[in-house]
């Protein structure tokens, strides 16, 4: 991804102020979903305007019900979705960590991390790098040479982790991250985490609700297709 991505769906409307330090500005964003029905069909509106930022250095938890919108907003603000109406702005490099993990079962988690490190560009120093910390970092270099497909849930998760950490992004999307984490997982997660918001990376983690508050910036709730802050 470009130094600087920006997507306009729909009216134009205000820009953030970089000033802020905002690195991701989503404003007013509008989408609905065609359901088809026996007596025909039938727009399903799921966002209705929401907004949201996440400025430098900043971890924001993303809560709401099961069906609210959380995933929809979240795939729209990564380029994945194409929202019906309203603005995304993104200052930066991204890396997304989908809820279900996009790999291909025949390949092992080296040969992930050398693919996905060609698409970010990363020369193959930098890239084996990276891959040796988080192997270190999530503890699963014993694992390098398994394929996809004879991993564990709890260790694809993190190989689903690490391709998103790989490219070390300014704004990191994270979709339910840590299913399937042991505690000792869950706890190096949070280091990680920690040690990117010292460097000025931000966070955005989505979750049907909220363990461990005290860890994050600030909590935002999706209801009724818009954002609320809790």
């Amino acid at each position: 991804m470009s130094a600087t991505a920006h997507a306009s769906i729909g009216p134009a409307l205000a820009q953030p102020d970089h000033t802020s330090g905002s690195l991701l500005a989503a404003q007013g964003v509008e989408k609905s979903f065609t359901r088809w029905r026996w007596v025909g069909r039938r727009r399903l509106p799921v966002l209705t305007g929401a907004d949201l930022t996440l400025s430098r250095g900043e971890v924001v938890g993303l809560v709401g019900e099961n069906g609210s919108g959380k995933t929809t907003l979240m795939r729209i603000l990564v380029g994945d979705l194409a929202a019906d109406s309203g603005t995304v702005e993104l200052s930066g490099t991204m890396g997304y960590c989908p809820q279900q993990p996009v790999v291909y079962p025949r390949l092992t988690c080296d040969e992930h991390f050398e693919l996905f490190g060609g698409a970010y560009q990363m020369s193959p120093t930098s890239e084996r790098e990276a891959r040796r910390a988080l192997y270190d970092e999530l503890g699963f270099e014993r694992f390098a040479s398994t394929r996809a497909d004879q991993l564990s849930g709890g260790t694809l998760a993190k190989l689903n982790l690490g391709l998103a950490l790989l490219p070390d992004p300014d704004v990191l999307l994270l979709d339910e991250p840590y299913a399937g984490f042991d505690w000792d997982t869950y706890q190096k997660f949070w280091g990680l985490v920690e040690e990117r918001r010292s460097r000025g990376r931000s966070v955005l983690i989505i979750s049907h609700f909220v363990a461990d508050e005290q860890r994050f910036d600030r909590i935002v709730k999706l209801r009724d297709g818009r954002t609320w802050s809790v």
